[in-house]
């Protein structure tokens, strides 16, 4: 099933006109941050690349590299990262709220309603639906996960440059076999997340 408007409809049949769809990358990974996007479509449903859009995960790297700047040229949108220390300290159910709400914050002004893929915002006082999958169900929400997912691999691919021993730009901080031998040849990275990484070790 692709992606519709169906649920951003529920809302627009409700009085609500900006709404944004938000999701995040980076949850599964051993290494790097925590980045979320949120992304509030145009209201032209007719342009082009709005019938590309997909849940980030279903898409090729040169799909979503070519989707990226239609999205971030043609919406409102936020951003939010936490690194790997913050995850350690605050842990992954604090993180993974946090970061959502604060790319919802770091649209401005704030959307009038949310879309979120899979959590519920309780801090967030906006009108929302939690949706599960949501980043294959909302076009909003698979706009979002396609501007979260590319930030975090450009961020990753940064990282590679800084610490080249663990090949970063290859696996994207994800627990792959790649990683998990470069992790037994040179100890953990300064991002690595620590509290994930002791079946690595």
């Amino acid at each position: 099933m692709a992606p519709s408007f169906e649920y951003e409809d529920i809302l627009v049949s409700n009085g609500f006109k900006r709404i944004a769809g938000v999701d995040e990358a980076g949850r599964g990974c051993i290494a790097g941050p925590l980045v979320a996007a949120a992304v509030i479509l145009p209201a032209d449903r007719e342009l082009p690349w709005i019938k590309l859009l997909n849940d980030s995960k279903k898409l090729t790297e040169k799909q979503r590299d070519a989707l990226f700047p239609e999205i971030t040229a043609h919406c409102e949108y936020g951003t939010c990262l936490i690194d790997a220390y913050t995850i350690d300290v605050k842990g992954m159910s604090f993180c993974g709220r946090e970061v959502l709400e604060n790319a919802v914050k770091d649209i401005a002004p704030l959307p009038d309603s949310v879309l979120v893929d899979h959590f519920k915002l309780p801090t967030l006082n906006l009108p929302q639906i939690d949706i599960t999958h949501g980043d294959a169900l909302s076009l909003s929400i698979a706009a979002a996960s396609i501007v979260a997912k590319v930030t975090r691999d450009r961020i990753m691919e940064e990282m590679d440059k800084e610490y080249p021993n663990w090949q970063f730009a290859k696996h994207k901080g994800y627990g792959t076999a790649l990683h998990a031998k470069l992790i037994k040849q040179y100890g953990l990275s300064p991002i690595h997340r620590k509290s994930f990484c002791t079946n690595f070790i």
